[in-house]
């Protein structure tokens, strides 16, 4: 009997758009429609401005992302996982669905970090974002941290900002390490963690990306799937989940 093959699943903003969260780059991707917005997630601005904060805040109090629910997408890496797989997600998403759909957390990489958190960029005190959130309705338009004073933000990587070397060793290694790696809902342009693919095809693993628009990795891929990621993403998984049977 062959042993199951680790699958490495790398998720865009893609796999959460039938969750009702927006893509970002994409042809109705938040920064074409308003590049403003860009600079409400920018670290330099952030920090400089109490009013890029303050409207920062509006813009998280109106985010649907908290709200969202998993799709067939997340239920399906879930359900890879249960039956015995090994699997580990990395995600450039920072919505948490993964996990909600019933992936551990501690199979799921946040490359960007989680926006179900708040961060104080002076102690490093963390908490849930409804808390920070609840203060922002009552009236508190930047709310300092309650420990420090320093100033709050949502823990995700914001432009500008380092992502966390040890997230992104752990990332590396999987990619390494994994005989399937597959790329989803991602335009594989951002760097490091369009990179992943490359790293993962050199060390021999099945690469297969699933996205509706070409991307730069592509010509190095096993199978390129166009097709909508809600239906053929679980096909996708079905069919692995049979070959490690």
């Amino acid at each position: 009997m062959t042993s199951t093959p680790l699958v490495a699943i790398l998720s865009g903003a893609g796999v959460s758009t039938d969750s009702g969260i927006p893509d970002y780059r994409g042809p109705n991707g938040l920064w074409r429609r308003d590049p403003e917005a860009e600079k409400l997630v920018t670290y330099e601005y952030y920090m400089g401005d109490p009013e890029i904060r303050r409207r920062s805040w509006q813009m998280r109090r109106r985010n649907r992302t908290l709200k969202a629910e998993p799709n067939a997408a997340h239920r399906a890496v879930a359900e890879l996982e249960r039956s015995g797989a090994p699997v580990r997600v990395i995600t450039q998403n920072v919505d948490g669905l993964h996990q909600l759909a019933g992936m551990p957390a501690r199979k799921v990489l946040e490359l960007h970090g989680s926006a179900r958190s708040y961060l104080c960029t002076r102690c490093h005190a963390r908490g849930p974002m409804e808390d920070a959130l609840a203060r922002v309705e009552a009236g508190e338009d930047d709310p300092p941290c309650l420990e420090c004073g320093g100033i709050l933000k949502s823990a995700t990587v914001m432009f500008g900002e380092r992502l966390d070397p040890v997230v992104l060793g752990q990332a590396v290694a999987i990619s390494k390490a994994c005989q399937v790696f597959i790329a989803v809902g991602t335009s594989l342009q951002v760097q490091p963690a369009a990179g992943l693919a490359g790293v993962a095809a050199d060390h021999g693993a099945r690469l297969v990306i699933v996205n509706a628009e070409p991307t730069p990795y592509d010509d190095l891929a096993d199978e390129v799937v166009r097709d909508p990621i809600g239906t053929a993403l679980p096909e996708l998984l079905r069919g692995l989940g049979r070959e490690g049977d």
